[in-house]
């Protein structure tokens, strides 16, 4: 049941930022800690992961380290204790606080920027709802265009689908190769798709960009390609960057899109689930942006209407300032754990590259904390479904979680594909992830367990697996 729509956000004023958390409120700046926190205070902190799986999959779920989790449960608590009071008194001001910290972690202009809402999908409705609602008003024309990458993530194609192209509009896929060799190639097919629908005459209302594409896992360079879409007259620039926020950085300001959103529950530490959506303050479209669940406070803007989508559990994202707090007790903070997973996720695949006699998807400058290695060609992968029960084989017998992309073998006409060291074509690619929690011996079970299917002989053909 909706709580009763109330004066609540008059709350901030009255509770500061100095009450304690025990009221509701959290200081406005985490403790320093003097020493950074060493191997054993982080394997305490993901005890909770089953010790018997090799976890390089960080990029599908993330995870929530022990000290945040108890600030969540402090919070669950804090509202069965005493809803109303929660209500009226603490969730708003709290909710300001996280809003605060992310504008700060993402460079926005203003607070008012920047939402909360559940999942980067999310944050996509809301995009692509206004976006339909432009062409069923008739401000946008039937046979307009909205591009998008062919990488994106399938739950965006699809909510892109749903939302567009019932309303009426026209969708362009940007064709792109795998494996890359440099970023100039994904900024000459996204040029040349912008150029292939001003030939055609199709006004492109919305570029949806991926900030780093899931599978297959690739950087994008989504400055230079926003700058693009400005040359090229696209209206709006959407950047899906639900990987992004503790994985690379993130400046909405020098990116310069109209829309940003990024998950902070995979690689930013919080407990599923909690997305932050950037609008463009100076964009034409953010007045009229609304939360795709209607509720009391519909019309006071996207951050209070997000605030406020009915009775649920808000916990995961009034857990930032206890994340901010998580992540500063190592050495170099973010910008530190960034640095480090990048460089050992590279270290890893290249060790895996090397043993298996294959390859890395793209170099390690489009590369972030998750890297695409291939699979030796004998394992015989030729379709999605045997990718995803090679997948299932390593989790169910190899206890080793790691996602498996399956690449077509080129058509003819295209360039040649990729081969391992037998001359065989190498048809899927192993994402593997590296996170705080992460260890070698991870890496190495997969390697083995690679080795050992080869040896046996395995192939999805013949496998009651594939």
């Amino acid at each position: 049941m909706d709580a009763p729509r109330d004066d609540h956000r008059l709350a901030e004023n009255r509770n500061g930022n100095s009450c304690d958390e025990a009221e509701g409120r959290l200081s406005k700046w985490p403790r320093p800690h003097p020493a950074p926190i060493s191997a054993a205070e982080i394997a305490e902190e993901f005890s909770h992961h089953d010790p018997a799986v090799a976890r390089v999959n960080n990029g599908s779920f993330g995870c929530c380290p022990a000290s945040v989790l108890a600030a969540q449960l402090r919070w669950q608590r804090l509202f069965l204790r005493h809803p109303d009071e929660f209500y009226f008194s603490s969730l708003q001001p709290s909710l300001t606080r996280s809003r605060s910290l992310v504008l700060e972690l993402i460079n926005a202009a203003h607070l008012d920027e920047v939402s909360l809402v559940d999942n980067a999908t999310t944050a996509a409705a809301i995009i692509f709802q206004h976006v339909a609602w432009s062409f069923i008003e008739g401000a946008f024309n039937a046979g307009d265009a909205v591009v998008m990458l062919h990488y994106a993530n399938g739950a965006v194609k699809r909510s892109i689908h749903a939302y567009v192209a019932r309303a009426r509009g026209h969708v362009v896929e940007v064709p792109l190769p795998f494996p890359l060799s440099s970023p100039d190639e994904v900024v000459a097919e996204f040029h040349r798709t912008l150029g292939l629908c001003r030939a055609r005459g199709r006004r492109v209302r919305l570029a949806v960009i991926d900030h780093i594409t899931s599978m297959p896992c690739v950087v994008i360079p989504v400055k230079e390609l926003t700058r693009i879409c400005r040359e090229e007259g696209v209206d709006q620039v959407f950047v899906d960057g639900a990987h992004s926020i503790g994985n690379v950085e993130v400046d909405v300001q020098d990116i310069g899109a109209d829309f940003y959103t990024s998950d902070l529950h995979k690689w930013l530490f919080c407990p599923p689930s909690v997305a932050f959506l950037h609008t463009r303050g100076s964009s034409a479209a953010t007045p009229r942006l609304h939360h795709p669940v209607v509720s009391h406070e519909y019309g006071n803007g996207l951050q209070l209407e997000s605030g406020w989508i009915g009775n649920r559990d808000y916990t995961p994202q009034l857990v930032v300032p206890a994340v901010v707090e998580f992540v500063e007790r190592f050495e170099g903070g973010l910008e530190g754990i960034r640095r480090k997973n990048h460089e050992k996720v590279v270290e890893m695949g290249k060790m895996l590259a090397e043993s298996w006699g294959t390859l890395l998807g793209c170099p390690p400058e489009m590369s972030c904390s998750m890297i695409m290695v291939g699979l030796p060609g004998c394992l015989g992968v030729s379709s999605e479904i045997d990718a995803m029960k090679l997948r299932a084989l390593l989790r169910d017998e190899f206890k080793i979680e790691v996602p498996v992309h399956y690449q077509s073998p080129p058509k003819d006409g295209e360039a040649a594909g990729a081969t391992d060291k037998s001359g065989a074509m190498v048809t899927s690619y192993a994402r593997i992830s590296y996170q705080v929690y992460n260890v070698e011996d991870d890496y190495w079970r997969l390697r083995d367990a690679v080795h050992k299917l080869v040896r046996d002989g395995f192939n999805c053909i013949q496998s009651r697996y594939c």
